[in-house]
């Protein structure tokens, strides 16, 4: 089972809104999970990304918590500070 699955079941056992509003939700979910993997893969903490960003640490963990609410300049602004870059894929259905 890989960390995001673990982590959801985890959240979904502990937070009764989140399972509800899981399927909803899990696209924002999922971008909050990977820009917390790719800053640990940095080996940088929440307060190292946000001084890096000269922003409040409580930004990161909002972008890192509920990146529904992040604009793209932020995630691209954040993706800089951690070493990593930021594709966007559109994909017809």
């Amino acid at each position: 089972m890989s960390d995001v699955k673990r982590y959801v079941q985890k959240r979904k056992e502990s937070d009764l809104e989140f399972a509800e509003n899981y399927e909803s939700g899990y696209e924002d979910f999922v971008i909050g999970v990977i820009l917390r993997q790719a800053r640990e893969a940095a080996g940088l903490t929440q307060d190292e990304v946000a001084k890096r960003l000269r922003i409040q640490k409580s930004v990161i963990s909002r972008v890192e918590n509920h990146a529904d609410d992040a604009r793209l300049s932020t995630i691209r602004r954040y993706a800089d500070a951690v070493g990593a870059s930021l594709h966007i894929r559109l994909a017809v259905h």
